[in-house]
């Protein structure tokens, strides 16, 4: 008989067909294995996708939360068909494995201690992940106006260069568009981020005077 064999998972993997041809007067040994069995490959030609799909949904969530656009990202680059991987992750969700609103609200709050992101790029990241847009304006809603000016300026202190002579209108206007070009970048609107590094500039050319 001829045994066709598909691997789902394996990094590097495009799920290509291969054929071995064998030779056998008995039945197929994939008819005798019972429901519910994991066999090995030798005894299983073709692996379950559904079981494959659910391996390689555990090993993505146990190296770190992922929302379900990731997962089903991840799933797809493994050519797990489409519909055994909708059914997993639908599974995953019934049992609260895989969960959009806890994991935005995580992801916010890690971004905004480890980075000091501001709501702008939180925003961005969310979308990029798959997070629906009302979940993610809820998880927003955990950085207040306040919090994003203390991060902001915690950001200008930080990013300001001892000895800088602020006294020299050139150099401090260089430095002001260094600053704030660097929160722009954490997603900061410009109005603020202006206004925070002229309020800080100014606080530390008064302390240099």
């Amino acid at each position: 008989m001829t045994a066709r064999t598909r691997t789902y998972g394996r990094r590097g993997d495009r799920g290509r067909w291969t054929e071995e041809e064998t030779r056998s007067d008995g039945p197929d040994p994939a008819s005798a294995v019972a429901p519910g069995v994991s066999p090995n490959l030798e005894q299983d030609p073709e692996p379950d996708p559904e079981s494959a799909a659910r391996a390689i949904v555990l090993r993505q969530l146990t190296n770190s939360p992922k929302s379900r656009h990731q997962l089903a990202r991840k799933l797809a680059e493994r050519n797990v068909p489409a519909n055994v991987a909708e059914a997993v992750l639908d599974r995953f969700e019934d049992v609260k494995l895989i969960d959009d609103a806890d994991f935005a609200e995580m992801w916010v709050r890690s971004r905004v201690q480890t980075r000091k992101l501001a709501r702008g790029a939180l925003r961005r990241e969310l979308s990029d992940k798959g997070i629906d847009t009302e979940l993610a304006e809820a998880a927003l809603q955990q950085v207040s106006d306040d919090q994003e000016e203390d991060a902001a300026r915690e950001l200008v202190l930080r990013r300001l260069r001892p000895g800088t002579d602020l006294s020299d209108r050139a150099e401090r206007e260089k430095q002001a568009r260094r600053l704030a070009a660097m929160l722009a970048r954490k997603g900061y609107s410009s109005s603020m981020a202006f206004r925070i590094v002229g309020e800080v500039l100014g606080e530390a050319g008064t302390l240099n005077e």
